[in-house]
């Protein structure tokens, strides 16, 4: 069932990071005074440079790390467990066919594959590959692959999804589709998303917020939000709009490597 986010300024908050610092082996200042609020139906890019802490910024809020200074809160007592992640790396079990891939979020809370199934093969339908559910991961292409992977974080159907570069091995041509695929997705579930990313025009075509982090150390520098609306498509994507955002995104990620060499 489509699902559609109120007008920004207008959403509920999900969660707050104030003042985090994180720093690693004593000396590392990965991050230093991180904050930012994550609203309902936000689909947030952060983007950066190598090293300015996106992805720490990631497993904080997953709470895979915890952070050295400052707090993560959720609003009305959420937890990180329902989050769903993606990697860059599809990670999937070798030896599990693609329905078993996609059954891990509910195997690791008790539930029997039999009792979910309907899920699995939702959640499978959704990203194309119902057909391929009985298929092993030496079967499939790099896209197909990350699909699954996709399709694995949001069986669950979680409130917030984190996405660490799901796209940057694939070629462009699968990226602008699953690009175009993850609105779709993101749409009919309703959810939240965090997107790391490198790519100004990636960020700018998913994106109703961006994030653009500096490093050393890792700081947001700027916020900017692109007013368009969804769905988005190839129209947008060759529009006047989209080269304007594209330019104040490029501008700021200028900004940020500026900051890391001096």
């Amino acid at each position: 069932m489509a699902a559609t986010s109120a007008p920004l300024g207008q959403r509920a908050e999900v969660m707050r990071i104030e003042g985090v610092d994180k720093v690693f082996n004593g000396d590392v200042v990965a991050l230093k005074g991180l904050n930012l609020t994550v609203n309902s139906g936000d689909f947030i890019s952060l983007l950066g440079p190598s090293g300015c802490g996106k992805s720490t910024a990631l497993r904080l809020i997953a709470d895979l790390i915890h952070p050295t200074r400052g707090r993560i809160t959720w609003a009305g007592g959420q937890k990180a467990g329902d989050l769903g992640v993606v990697f860059q790396e599809p990670t999937l079990m070798p030896w599990a066919t693609v329905a078993q891939n996609v059954w891990l979020p509910f195997r690791l809370r008790g539930k029997t594959y039999n009792s979910v199934k309907d899920e699995i093969i939702e959640a499978l339908r959704l990203v194309g590959l119902d057909k391929f559910q009985n298929a092993y991961p030496r079967e499939l292409s790099g896209g197909m692959k990350m699909r699954v992977s996709i399709a694995r974080a949001m069986v669950t159907k979680p409130r917030l999804i984190l996405m660490d570069e799901p796209f940057a091995a694939l070629d462009e041509i699968t990226r602008f589709r699953l690009n175009n695929d993850l609105l779709a997705l993101k749409e009919k579930i309703g959810c939240t998303v965090i997107f790391v990313t490198h790519s100004v025009f990636e960020s700018v075509f998913l994106s109703d917020r961006i994030v653009v982090m500096a490093a050393r150390p890792g700081r947001v520098i700027r916020e900017l939000t692109v007013d368009a609306p969804y769905p988005r498509d190839e129209v947008f994507r060759t529009s006047s709009d989209y080269a304007a955002y594209c330019r104040q995104a490029s501008d700021a990620l200028h900004e940020a490597m500026e900051g890391v060499a001096a």
